[in-house]
C-alpha cells in the first residue's frame, strides 16, 4: 500500500505543478508571451546563424502557438488529475486492476513529455535555435520538466510486485 500511495501522491503533485503552470500562463499571459514571441521570432539568436528563415514573425501565429502550448498544459494537467483520481479509487484493488488504472496518468505524463521534450527542446531549442539565445533560452527549465516526468513515468509504470523486496 505505501508504494501505491507514493505513486498516487507523485501523480497528484505533478498534476498540481502542471495545473499551476497552465494557470500562470492563463492569468499572467504576458509573462511567458514575451518568451514565446522572441523564441519564434528568433531575434536573439546568433546574428550570423543561417536558420533565421525559420522565424515566425506573425503575431497571430505566435499567439496560436502560445495558445496551443497552454491548451496542451491544461490537457496534461486534467489527465494527471483524472489519473490521480483513478489511482486513488483503485488503491485497494488487486494489482492488475491498479496497474490498469495507471493508463490516464500515463497519458498525462506522456503528454507533458511530448510538450517539453518535443515542443520546447526539439522544436524551440533546435528548430528555432533557442539554444543560441542567452536571454530567451528555456532549455534548462524544459529539461527539468522532462526529467521529472520521465522518472514519474518509469516509477508509475512498474508493477507493485517489482517494488516489493
Amino acid at each position: 500500500m505505501p508504494v501505491r500511495l507514493s505513486k498516487i501522491i507523485i501523480v497528484a503533485t505533478i498534476a498540481l505543478w502542471v495545473t499551476l503552470v497552465a494557470f500562470g500562463n492563463l492569468t499572467d499571459y504576458g509573462s511567458n508571451w514575451a518568451f514565446v514571441q522572441h523564441v519564434l521570432a528568433m531575434d536573439t539568436i546568433f546574428p550570423d546563424a543561417h536558420i533565421h528563415y525559420r522565424a515566425i514573425h506573425s503575431p497571430l501565429l505566435q499567439h496560436v502557438a502560445y495558445m496551443l502550448i497552454i491548451a496542451t498544459e491544461m490537457l496534461a494537467a486534467v489527465l494527471c488529475l483524472a489519473g490521480t483520481w483513478r489511482l486513488w479509487r483503485a488503491r485497494r484493488a488487486p494489482e492488475a486492476m491498479f496497474h490498469r488504472a495507471k493508463r490516464v496518468a500515463v497519458l498525462g505524463l506522456s503528454l507533458g513529455v511530448l510538450l517539453w521534450l518535443g515542443g520546447f527542446m526539439a522544436i524551440g531549442g533546435e528548430w528555432f535555435g533557442m539554444w543560441m539565445s542567452t536571454q530567451w533560452n528555456g532549455l534548462s527549465s524544459a529539461f527539468r520538466f522532462v526529467v521529472v516526468l520521465l522518472i514519474a513515468l518509469v516509477y508509475l509504470g512498474q508493477r507493485d510486485d517489482e517494488l516489493v523486496g
